[in-house]
């Protein structure tokens, strides 16, 4: 990996490294200020009632409205049960999320008011622009050259979007290029709908380059009008091995985990079964008789949970990503609904904004559970591979880069309506009752900067003390 060199360190030089974040959003909020869209491109469209959903953020949908015909997916699933037995949390939620024909993420899109759910790029690009401007800050201290972009679950682009804008108004454009993770088909389609001018399929079967490598490659490239390439890969082990920025947006926590549960006798697994002879579609919970081929790897004899939650897709895509990071140069940001090894039963479904029984209608819902993020850092800090800042709250985090003072700026060229839709976008995505303190930041930094982040610290990761956190 290759590092900007630069002189001894002063303590001069360390304080002006502290404000070049600060001074990176002063020059974006200046760029933006002389364009006239300091206002106008914080406005999302169709999300002027964001803020009236808060109110059912956690209420229960009335199960009366469910519709007695039994789909596709129900049927498949109920057979597999009745023909192998009761399946496993991790299995259910593969199936219905991913499943090829019939999955919940692979045929439409969720996002947004007309979905499921939303997320922090959709409700406010205040989210996005803070992010580009890190991801500017933290890459020009140790790099100069051309950088991968890659987003593991970039829902409809919109992160990707907002970063976009920002990195063409501060000319940094010539230096990147876009790497999308994304399996479902119908969602790449609306990401390439909402990035490209131009995009091509990629015959997988035809291209003898990727062949003879042994990898699957991208499997989609398309063309933004500046002219930024784009490329689409079903996996993350398929990204080229460049220095590389990870971002991983309420990606983790849509991945199957498995569920278990401390009896009497010991561990079990919590596992899903039919119910003879309802009517309805759904399923319910059965414990395993004694500990499963899962529970005994998964759960550590010095666990104090009585019920616990491990996504082992999870830790394979972190080993993998902290393996890159290492040979290849780079850094991560994940962010996500999340807890520090405090948290037990996690596991829920979404619908139409509202809680819904995850056992219920299977595939009409997002299935979600939150992300343990001590496991995912315990993984990632094996063997000295990198080095990890956080996790601290999304609140916290964004108030340290500085979107109090991106707020401030477009609030002041702002209509009476445009501050009521800036500030509803706002307080979803920083107040503790909302997204503010539920999401958690982690990033990751190849061990080898260790002495080096000494010096140029990772913005973002100062954790406010008590009386800073009373008085807001």
């Amino acid at each position: 990996m290759r590092l900007l060199c630069r002189k001894k360190t002063t303590n001069k030089q360390t304080n002006n490294d502290n404000t070049k974040m600060t001074k990176i959003l002063r020059i974006f909020n200046k760029i933006l200020l002389n364009h006239g869209s300091s206002t106008n491109i914080l406005l999302k469209q169709n999300l002027r009632s964001v803020i009236n959903l808060t109110k059912y953020y956690y209420s229960s949908e009335n199960s009366s409205n469910v519709k007695n015909k039994k789909s596709p997916l129900y049927r498949q699933l109920y057979s597999k049960m009745m023909t192998c037995g009761p399946l496993s949390v991790a299995e259910y939620m593969k199936e219905i999320l991913t499943h090829p024909n019939v999955g919940y993420y692979m045929t439409k899109d969720v996002f947004g008011l007309k979905g499921d759910f939303i997320t922090s790029p959709e409700i406010s690009q205040l989210f996005g622009e803070i992010i580009a401007v890190w991801i500017i800050n933290e890459w020009i201290k140790i790099s100069k050259d051309p950088f991968q972009l890659v987003e593991l679950g970039p829902g409809k682009g919109t992160l990707i979007q907002d970063v976009l804008r920002v990195f063409k108004k501060l000319q940094f454009l010539n230096k990147i290029s876009i790497h999308l993770v994304e399996i479902s088909p119908a969602l790449s389609k609306i990401q390439a709908q909402n990035l490209c001018t131009h995009v091509e399929e990629i015959n997988l079967a035809d291209s003898k380059t990727q062949i003879k490598e042994n990898s699957i490659g991208h499997y989609k490239k398309g063309i933004t009008e500046d002219g930024i390439e784009i490329y689409w890969y079903y996996s993350v082990t398929d990204i080229p091995k460049k220095f590389s920025i990870f971002l991983a947006h309420e990606f983790f926590d849509a991945l199957p985990i498995h569920k278990f549960q401390k009896t009497d006798q010991g561990w079990s697994e919590v596992l899903v079964d039919v119910i003879p002879g309802i009517e309805e579609e759904k399923f319910r919970y059965v414990l395993s008789k004694g500990l499963t081929p899962a529970a005994r790897v998964y759960i550590s004899e010095d666990e104090s949970r009585d019920h616990v939650e491990i996504s082992p897709q999870s830790l394979v895509i972190i080993d993998y990503i902290s393996s890159f990071l290492m040979e290849c140069g780079g850094f991560a940001l994940i962010i996500d609904y999340g807890h520090i090894a405090d948290k037990t039963d996690t596991f829920r479904a979404f619908r139409k904004h509202k809680l819904h029984d995850p056992l219920l209608n299977p595939g009409s819902a997002d299935l979600t559970a939150d992300v343990d993020f001590s496991l995912i850092q315990k993984i990632a800090l094996k063997d000295n591979r990198v080095i990890s800042f956080g996790p601290i709250s999304q609140r916290t985090f964004l108030k340290n880069l500085g979107i109090d003072l991106r707020l401030e700026m477009i609030l002041k060229n702002s209509t009476d309506v445009q501050k009521e839709q800036i500030l509803s976008g706002y307080h979803m995505i920083m107040d503790a009752d909302k997204m503010g303190e539920r999401f958690k930041v982690l990033s990751l930094f190849p061990y080898v900067l260790s002495k080096y982040m000494d010096k140029w610290k990772v913005d973002g990761f100062k954790q406010e003390n008590k009386n800073e956190q009373l008085q807001k």
